[in-house]
């Protein structure tokens, strides 16, 4: 008997696990898988409504009286760099930028696990083994880059950025750098050469994950112009951040079945285009 994918994306739950954002607080993630032709068209689709990748799965928040995240993209035609991100492109004008297929390096591991240890020593990729991040980096049903930038006078790797292609943009799936220059503000560097990436591109928007209000992993975000964040079902121009609560309320998550009703899929009954 021969079985076949469903056509409609099955959508599931996490269950809850502590909060990497906020302290003493619970998380909970609405997830589907990305499989099959359609994988692309999904994840084109999903990103556009604050879903994000890891492998091969999409997800986003749906924690039960929390909705403090918000999915964050900059609107490439609204930006303007600040004299001090300015200041971080001309500071990093030794760093020579190469795009790849994603094939994970033992020197790409060699720098992420530097970046955890010195960063993130406490946070939920802290164990991951070499393994685990080809994985991270090589189990890609869509069209997906390494971005490396390697230092032209000592020929080190410096900063890798793992970049899913949208239709509408560049998603920064996840980044990492080396913890040595930290004059150098080279998370902020990379973030600022992706959007010259896009710009050389044609394309409008730079998906930079979540931002969260009150959380100070994430405030770096708040400092880019053109900023964007999906809330109520429809992406605004960030205003103040002190206008974004992360308080609990538990009316601030609609149920798991309307969040599901109201996602909008793309037809996935017709192949998608192949681009060579």
């Amino acid at each position: 008997m021969r079985h076949t994918l469903p056509l409609a994306p099955q959508f599931y739950v996490t269950a809850p696990q502590p909060c990497p954002y906020l302290p003493g607080r619970m998380e909970r993630k609405l997830f589907t898988a990305l499989q099959g032709d359609g994988s692309g068209k999904l994840n084109d689709s999903l990103s556009k409504q604050g879903f994000r990748r890891s492998q091969n799965v999409l997800y986003r928040p749906s924690c039960t009286d929390c909705a403090a995240c918000l999915s964050a993209r900059i609107n490439i035609a609204d930006f303007a760099p600040t004299k001090s991100q300015r200041r971080t492109i001309n500071r990093n004008q030794g760093l020579t930028r190469r795009a790849t297929s994603p094939w994970a390096t033992e020197d790409q591991y060699d720098l992420f696990r530097r970046y955890l240890d010195s960063r993130h020593a406490d946070g939920g990729m802290a164990d991951m083994d070499v393994f685990e991040f080809a994985a991270m980096v090589e189990e890609t049903p869509i069209r997906t880059r390494v971005v490396e930038y390697t230092d032209t006078q000592t020929d080190d790797l410096t900063a890798v950025c793992l970049t899913d292609i949208l239709d509408d943009g560049i998603s920064m799936v996840y980044s990492f750098y080396t913890p040595d220059r930290p004059r150098d503000s080279l998370g902020t560097y990379v973030i600022l050469d992706h959007i010259r990436i896009a710009q050389e591109a044609g394309l409008p928007y730079v998906y930079l994950g979540y931002w969260v209000p009150g959380s100070s992993k994430m405030g770096y975000k708040a400092k880019f112009s053109g900023l964007e964040v999906f809330v109520g079902g429809k992406w605004e121009k960030m205003r103040g951040e002190d206008d974004y609560s992360a308080e609990l309320h538990p009316l601030s998550t609609d149920p798991i079945a309307e969040q599901v009703a109201n996602i909008s899929l793309p037809d996935l009954s017709r192949p998608a285009a192949v681009k060579l």
